[in-house]
């Protein structure tokens, strides 16, 4: 059986028809899918190039399509192109094969749409939380409290129209995007096989997938005083990441007589913005941006040259980049938002949008090396629940479940 997915990624699409991704979306996230579905078909947003840029990763091959939706940002610029979006989206609707919403997505949106009118069955990933996306401080928009409720109550109301929903979170994402109908755990050993279109299978996994080489073997020691280094990992293309409340905490640790400097992952429109931002507190000099690294073992060179990962982010679902520093056994610093706290213990947490509080707390912790020793033997610790052998057999489950549940109704169907 094929399952189509749709998510808010956007790709690369060169002349010859080769898919490609800056991110983690590349054929080995997708091969998870093959594990249980004979093909995937991918349904994204793409910007079509002549040739693959440098360093990037293939998406398609053996077994996993891509279909093309024109690329947006945000939901004015989809309003504006709205009748090609709405084309390419009305095109991926399957006669057939399984369906895998991973949201919050604008994409998935339109598609839900096709398939209620059909009462076709779909399955949800949900990866985001639209209610943070549109909070204050995070997306300047005339609309951002309309976008805010109305996104949320889509979310929720997706959730109880599902056949399955999981969730990248333990109980964030799960408490304000709840399920209403009868609802069945998904366990890696006990797989419900009845009722398929009428309860609803609830799970939780994340996208994260770490290899044995990405977990470091030992805690480094930390160092007795400075000078320090910090290190953030994220898209500069908003300012969800927070990067501009870390360039001011680094510009108030400085003059409160910190010796330390910043590196900086991560590209984006807002760039020469913070750059800017780093020239006029007077710490451009201390901090070094490095653009898009696309190769996994470049990021984990810089992570453990780095004392600490900072990650204010004004929104998350289960960050990457943070179970990534984790898992190199580098103690981190987090905003009190989405999946974040599930990882990181209270004291190691700042409030959203807070540059004094993470000034502070920056502080704090590289003030105390036997703390950082802790936090760090607490992070790695916490980063082997996200290794294959703890994950893939609940995400398993939940996709036979999916496949044979979209089997039955197919079935009835054709009665």
């Amino acid at each position: 059986m094929e399952v189509t997915v749709s998510l808010e990624a956007r790709f690369t699409v060169a002349s010859d028809g080769s898919v490609w991704s800056q991110t983690g979306m590349s054929q080995t996230f997708w091969a998870r899918y093959l594990e249980v579905f004979d093909r995937v078909r991918i349904v994204a947003r793409a910007v079509r190039v002549n040739q693959a840029p440098e360093g990037w990763l293939p998406v398609n091959g053996k077994n996993i399509l891509f279909h093309c939706v024109p690329d947006f940002q945000g939901p004015w610029q989809c309003l504006m192109r709205y009748p090609a979006v709405w084309a390419a989206v009305r095109s991926a609707v399957p006669a057939h094969g399984a369906v895998i919403l991973r949201v919050p997505s604008q994409i998935a949106n339109l598609l839900e749409g096709f398939l209620n009118r059909r009462g076709y069955p779909y399955a949800l990933e949900v990866v985001g939380d639209p209610y943070e996306v549109f909070a204050p401080g995070v997306v300047e928009h005339p609309l951002r409290r309309f976008f805010r409720w109305h996104f949320s109550r889509r979310l929720r109301q997706q959730c109880n129209r599902a056949i399955g929903v999981a969730y990248v979170t333990k109980r964030v994402l799960q408490e304000r995007y709840p399920i209403r109908a009868l609802s069945l755990a998904v366990s890696d050993v006990d797989m419900p096989r009845e009722g398929f279109l009428s309860d609803v299978v609830v799970t939780n996994y994340s996208n994260v997938e770490l290899e044995r080489s990405d977990i470091a073997g030992h805690v480094r020691k930390a160092k007795p005083h400075g000078p320090y280094e910090l290190v953030t990992v994220g898209s500069l293309a908003q300012l969800y990441k927070g990067t501009d409340l870390l360039i001011e905490a680094i510009a108030r640790c400085v003059r409160a007589g910190l010796d330390l400097t910043a590196v900086i992952v991560g590209d984006g429109k807002y760039r020469p913005h913070l750059m800017a931002q780093a020239e006029r507190t007077g710490v451009a000099s201390r901090i070094r941006f490095t653009g898009q690294l696309t190769h996994g073992e470049a990021v984990r060179r810089i992570l453990d040259e780095s004392d600490l990962f900072v990650l204010p982010s004004r929104t998350e679902g289960l960050p990457r980049a943070l179970i990534e520093a984790m898992a190199r056994g580098l103690p981190c610093i987090g905003s009190d938002v989405g999946g974040i706290p599930e990882l990181l213990a209270a004291e190691d947490l700042v409030p959203p949008g807070d540059a004094s509080a993470l000034a502070y707390k920056i502080r704090e912790v590289l003030r105390n090396p036997t703390r950082m020793e802790a936090m760090a033997r607490r992070n790695l610790e916490t980063a082997r629940e996200f290794t294959e052998s703890a994950l893939a057999p609940r995400r398993r489950a939940f996709y036979e479940y999916i496949r044979d549940c979209t089997e039955k109704w197919q079935a009835r169907r054709k009665r």
